[in-house]
């Protein structure tokens, strides 16, 4: 039987080069004049699924 992979998270997770999977950060789409401008900044860059997350993302994403 095949798994199907969950569609909006296929949109959030990409994987790297060396297969870690990679994410985008939260809380910098509305707001924005109450954070600094170095947290805007920061918020910009993408980071990696946290290893207590990546069994539940490695889940919604079988063939990733």
């Amino acid at each position: 039987m095949k798994v199907k992979t969950n569609r909006s998270a296929a949109k959030r997770f990409s994987r790297t080069g060396s297969g870690k999977i990679k994410r985008n950060k939260a809380y910098a789409r509305h707001l924005l004049s109450s954070k600094t401008t170095k947290r805007k900044r920061k918020l910009r860059r993408s980071t990696l699924v946290d290893s207590a997350n990546l069994v539940g993302v490695k889940k919604m994403l079988p063939y990733l």
